[in-house]
């Protein structure tokens, strides 16, 4: 499946006297896992917010595979399929692993009214075939063997994996990661990022993650970019980029 990419241009974002985003250049290739690293307060997250529409830009464009999605609204960016994680997940805590990922899907006919009387058998069919897709995707993302434990009995890792299930079931083409291996053991924080290689690999989806073990991510993104002071001050391989000399000046000075 052929993904999307995201292109910024221009981006500035402030907050009173502070230029949280100065001039953000980016292009992020489709079906891509790209990493974006800095030290704290260098503008990642805020990025993320602007280009998930939780944050308008002052000014700057936002392309969504060419088209400008610019200061549309998040619900609006979020049915495109740009969508973003959180670093501490929030699913629903009393329903299954099943439950959490099948309730993603806003497409279900059942829950109008009229449709719900008038076409049960389409309703009926709707949900085995929302059984079947939910339960491939948990394979995908290797949670099946927990598809009915309630969603608060799982690791804080699993917790990560079942936030990335639900957004693949709710039909996203670009995934913005904030930190998901935080908290996260080492064993279970190799796992999801080979899943999400594995997801790259057979759907297409593009990838911008941001995450401070560098180590770890490093090894399974092919393109990363560095910010400092609200600016991308260097891209290009991750190993590359970690020996940048002013990335390695700012996280000294960070």
């Amino acid at each position: 499946m052929a993904g999307i990419g995201i292109t910024v241009r221009g981006v500035v974002k402030t907050f009173g006297g502070l230029r949280a985003l100065d001039g953000v250049d980016m292009e992020v290739r489709p079906s891509s896992m790209s990493l974006l690293i800095g030290p704290n307060g260098s503008g990642k997250t805020t990025l993320i917010n602007v280009i998930s529409g939780v944050l308008k830009p002052d000014s700057g464009k936002i392309l969504l595979d060419g088209k400008d999605i610019t200061g549309k609204p998040p619900h609006e960016i979020y049915r495109l399929g740009v969508l973003r994680t959180w670093q501490i997940p929030q699913p629903f805590l009393r329903l299954s692993v099943l439950e959490n990922v099948m309730v993603a899907d806003g497409s279900n006919p059942g829950e109008g009214f009229l449709s719900s009387i008038l076409k049960r058998l389409a309703w009926l069919r709707y949900e085995e075939e929302l059984v079947e897709r939910a339960f491939r995707i948990l394979e995908l993302v290797k949670l099946d063997h927990l598809w009915d434990a309630e969603a608060y009995k799982l690791s804080g890792g699993q917790m990560k994996l079942l936030e990335i299930a639900r957004a693949l079931m709710s039909g996203a083409k670009v995934l913005l990661l904030d930190e998901p291996a935080a908290g996260v053991n080492p064993a279970l924080a190799e796992e999801l990022f080979s899943n999400l290689v594995r997801i790259r690999d057979r759907l297409g989806v593009t990838f911008l993650i941001v995450e401070h073990r560098l180590e770890l991510a490093m090894k399974y993104t092919e393109h990363c970019y560095a910010m400092f002071n609200g600016r991308v001050i260097a891209e290009g391989r991750p190993s590359e980029v970690l020996e940048n000399a002013k990335v390695i000046e700012a996280y000294l000075g960070g």
